[in-house]
């Protein structure tokens, strides 16, 4: 796999301003992983797991420890931006790093629901021309909320087999709560971040 750390030819360093102009993601290049990857998922994963375990005090009504996360849209945005390994294993460490200083300990399965619930969004990175135009966001907040619903159908049917939970509790006190608390915050913070992002990379390009 090719791994780069050039833009338009110019020399650059493993981290610089550059790297934040997003390049077009067509479909056939939205798999690639190199250091620009690793470097974007580091970043995501602190992020992700140092601001979720700063909102975990919203405790959802559900059974266990299931929070209401408006970090899911810093999470969802990583993987729109930079492609589905980057949403991957920024929702996988992430989700690891901010139930560790939570105190909560590690449930593989529900860092894999984020992992993967990172992964879809980043599917679209070979759509998004712009982070600003309506039909890009739209696109975005679609496969963020498909990436929301796998991600935590998985997280919550495997609790069948890791707690012992019925599929009625799995489901309804587990899979809805998580599923309704992150699709609200994709909706509503999800459109805000990308014309952020838009404005952010245009002047760190120039």
């Amino acid at each position: 796999m090719k791994m780069s750390f050039n833009f338009a030819g110019e020399p650059s360093y493993p981290f610089h301003f550059h790297h934040f102009r997003r390049l077009h993601m067509d479909k056939k290049n939205i798999w690639s992983f190199g250091t620009r990857e690793v470097v974007y998922a580091a970043i995501g994963a602190a992020l992700y797991g140092v601001l979720s375990w700063a909102t975990n005090i919203f405790p959802l009504p559900a059974a266990g420890n299931v929070t209401f996360r408006p970090a899911v849209a810093v999470l969802v945005l990583f993987g729109v931006a930079f492609g589905p390994w980057v949403g991957l294993i920024a929702g996988f460490l992430g989700n690891v790093v901010g139930d560790a200083i939570s105190g909560w300990g590690f449930f593989w399965n529900w860092s894999l629901g984020n992992g993967l619930m990172g992964l879809i969004p980043g599917l679209a990175a070979g759509m998004i021309a712009s982070f600003n135009q309506r039909k890009d966001i739209i696109t975005g907040i679609i496969y963020s909320l498909i990436g929301a619903a796998v991600g935590m159908l998985f997280a919550s049917l495997t609790e069948m087999f890791t707690s012992g939970i019925d599929f009625n509790t799995a489901l309804v006190g587990y899979f809805t709560p998580a599923f309704i608390g992150n699709a609200v915050v994709i909706v509503i913070l999800l459109p805000i971040l990308m014309v952020a992002y838009h404005q952010i990379a245009g002047r760190l390009g120039r």
